[in-house]
């Protein structure tokens, strides 16, 4: 049995609201030598393209490309790693590839307008994005679901181009993961990853298109490099550790709640996992089924790590207390094991993802429920969404004036605009005002 001892809060405690925020804290201090680093490297890729993407995937990657042609790898490889890999992996990756479009095509905006008494149409006119990057963790990482969820609802948004990067390590590609991008419908695929994939897909070079938006996961050095070619490109997000919180009522199996928070502790030692309940003594028999079970776990050391330095055992008097602290912890995951979960919903204003009752694991929705696994961590989840087809898609104003429209729009843009000391808007305003009306 494990010795592993979890971090309990009661919420009756005078304190509780500050263990809570110490809890959640983490170091999210910029490592100022990463920064200079990643911003070396955006600096000679703007400056010298291909030759510093090359350089630097030899030195970072430890391959021996003699080309910057050699980084790309062709459409008919995609197809190769497809037919290459088990029927069931195939069967996996196309149900959950199908149940991901579904879902997708709910999400797409549609363009709208409405004209007015006076003739005048107004309106917004949604358009995909035209080149998309993704980027996808490589070498023995094997994440083929991060493509799926990543590149199908850009597609589904109607994004022309989607380029995908993929580090390399010593020349190691993963099938599955081509796989995926085959699936997805990828359309170029290099060889590339680090801040010098994030810099060329943000920048272009002559082998690498520039991109209007950069998606996907990858490590401290992607994730800075990401936050400064934010302006040049869209991101989706910055994100942080992988956080769980669960809402039980002390009758879902202690063995399946215990699991669910080791799903997302295993990811490492920074990931958060906390469970809340209103019965103290079901909190004793979790604690107990993650001592019994940890041992048997093929990363149970950075479970271990995870939950005894982030992990939270909490307890609460009611679970609409539960739901109060869980709008404050905003999490990235949350489960709602308990027996009436639309009705504890109702109480839910931040999370990224809500699963309801006590036979939707966290991990389906990882996989193949369909909605998307690209969620807002850190409590970004009070103003941000999981990643989605809108993301993919943006919105232009439609605004067309009759002549009526017009004259009684400008005698107001007039006033506001002289009010504002902006003349040339007042005149030019003032010029489509109707001679026996001015």
């Amino acid at each position: 049995m494990s010795l592993l001892k979890i971090t309990r809060l009661n919420h009756s405690d005078t304190d509780f609201d500050e263990q809570l925020q110490n809890q959640l804290a983490w170091d999210e201090t910029d490592n100022l030598e990463i920064h200079q680093q990643v911003l070396n490297i955006i600096s000679s890729v703007r400056k010298d393209g291909d030759k510093a993407v090359l350089d630097y995937t030899n030195q970072f990657d430890q391959t021996h490309f003699k080309k910057a042609s050699e980084l790309s790898l062709s459409l008919e490889s995609l197809k190769q790693a497809w037919e290459s890999i088990s029927a069931e992996k195939a069967d996996a990756l196309q149900t959950a590839a199908n149940r991901i479009r579904a879902y997708a095509e709910e999400q797409k905006m549609q363009s709208w307008q409405y004209t007015e008494d006076d003739g005048t149409v107004l309106g917004q006119k949604i358009t995909a994005l035209d080149k998309v990057g993704l980027y996808v963790p490589g070498g023995k990482a094997s994440y083929p679901s991060s493509v799926l969820m990543n590149a199908i609802p850009a597609k589904v948004a109607g994004v022309k181009e989607i380029i995908m990067v993929v580090p390399t390590p010593k020349g190691e590609t993963n099938q599955l993961v081509l796989a995926a991008a085959y699936l997805a419908g990828v359309d170029k695929i290099f060889t590339i990853g680090g801040a010098q994939a994030v810099a060329a897909l943000a920048y272009g070079t002559k082998t690498i298109p520039a991109v209007d938006k950069i998606v996907g996961p990858g490590n401290i050095y992607v994730a800075t490099a990401k936050k400064m070619v934010f302006g040049k490109v869209g991101i989706d997000m910055i994100a942080g550790p992988s956080e769980i919180l669960i809402i039980c009522d002390g009758k879902t199996s202690p063995d399946w709640i215990a699991m669910d928070l080791f799903s997302q502790a295993e990811h490492d030692e920074n990931a958060q996992a906390i469970l809340i309940s209103d019965d103290a003594d079901y909190l004793n028999q979790v604690e107990q089924s993650i001592s019994k079970l940890l041992p048997t776990m093929e990363r149970k050391d950075i479970i271990e790590a995870s939950l005894s330095s982030r992990g939270a055992l909490i307890k609460v008097d009611t679970l609409e207390q539960a739901a109060e602290v869980a709008n404050i912890i905003a999490p990235e995951h949350l489960e709602l094991s308990v027996e009436e979960p639309e009705a504890l919903n109702q109480h839910i204003r931040h999370a990224g993802a809500i699963f309801m009752g006590r036979y939707t694991a966290e991990a389906l929705g990882d996989y193949c429920a369909g909605p998307n696994h690209v969620l807002p961590t850190s409590s970004t989840a009070r103003y941000s969404s999981p990643l989605g087809v809108y993301d993919f898609q943006k919105r232009s104003s439609i605004i067309n004036c009759s002549e009526s429209g017009a004259d009684s729009l400008g005698k107001i843009a007039s006033i506001l605009a002289r009010g504002e000391s902006l003349t040339a808007h007042a005149q030019s305003a003032e010029y489509r005002i109707k001679a026996d009306s001015r």
